[in-house]
């Protein structure tokens, strides 16, 4: 497909030796979104808001961002901020090697609460003991270990984003009012694996065996702990993914929907729109008039 949107890759040697974190100025990060605000990444962003206000979207999310704001966003998620009014800030990028080398958990980083699959919202709001504590840190980050970085030197590195990650794990989910334990409970084995795979293979994969054969499980194994654990179906999470794919697609570029519909895999048009309409109550091209920037 033609037209699509602008990926970004994590830039491994900046610094000469491959280090698979960085903090980055806002106003620089500014320079590579001249042509288009609309883009995604394919590490882990945590943008911390210091000056301006504006619209700062993720994927079919849109907040109003102002100071002391944090927005977070996966790999593969489309972001879309106003770099005319959000005058600066702090990008903390980085790539899940760099951690999950570090850990026994290699899903660390997808079991963070803000990085969940299913996490309640991109956006924090820190208090002002937070905010000035995170910076320090992330003053720390760049200017201590990584403008002097040298090969192996990763240690205090990790560390460092460490503390960040939990603080801020430990403030979104005392803003969400979830226990650990409950914010914890997707981590399931099969649940967070299914949830993993549905990420990757949505697009080209909408049947419920197609998953339970990757698992190793039956169909009606797997939707019972689906249903259990979400409340919906393993075919209703499939098919909510799937839109959610088409409502991007959608939105954010300018392809017809007959290549929209191939893009996901639908057998006709005509399906994908009945199948469009059923879920959103109203049709691609609707939406797309209501919704596209």
């Amino acid at each position: 497909m033609k037209n699509s949107i602008p990926r970004y890759t994590f830039y491994k040697h900046k610094y000469g030796s491959e280090l698979l974190v960085d903090v980055v100025e806002l106003k620089y990060v500014k320079k590579f979104l001249a042509k288009s605000a609309v883009h995604t990444l394919n590490y882990y962003d945590i943008t911390f808001i210091t000056e301006g206000k504006g619209a700062f979207s993720v994927d079919n999310q849109t907040y109003e961002a102002i100071p002391r704001d944090v927005l977070f966003s996966k790999p593969g998620e489309i972001r879309n901020w106003d770099t005319h009014h959000i005058i600066n800030g702090y990008a903390l990028i980085f790539e899940e090697e760099f951690l999950s080398s570090l850990f026994k958990d290699s899903l660390f980083v997808q079991h963070l609460s803000f990085f969940q699959i299913e996490s309640f919202s991109s956006l924090l709001h820190l208090s002002d003991e937070l905010y000035t504590r995170i910076l320090e840190t992330l003053h720390d980050i760049k200017m201590m270990e990584i403008d002097s970085y040298q090969q192996g030197d990763v240690h205090v590195l990790r560390a460092l984003l460490y503390e960040v990650l939990m603080l801020l794990d430990r403030a979104y989910l005392k803003m969400t009012s979830i226990e650990e334990g409950r914010s914890r409970e997707v981590s399931n084995n099969h649940v967070s694996k299914f949830m993993n795979l549905v990420a990757t293979h949505a697009k080209e994969q909408h049947s419920v065996q197609y998953y339970a054969d990757k698992l190793c499980i039956t169909p009606n194994y797997l939707n019972e702990m689906i249903t259990s654990t979400m409340g919906i179906s393993a075919k209703q999470y499939i098919q909510s993914k799937v839109m959610e794919e088409a409502k991007r697609l959608l939105v954010y570029t300018d392809f017809p929907i007959a290549d929209i519909a191939f893009e996901l895999c639908f057998s006709t048009v005509s399906y994908f729109i009945r199948s469009f309409r059923q879920h959103t109550g109203e049709t691609p091209l609707l939406y797309r008039k209501a919704h596209k920037p």
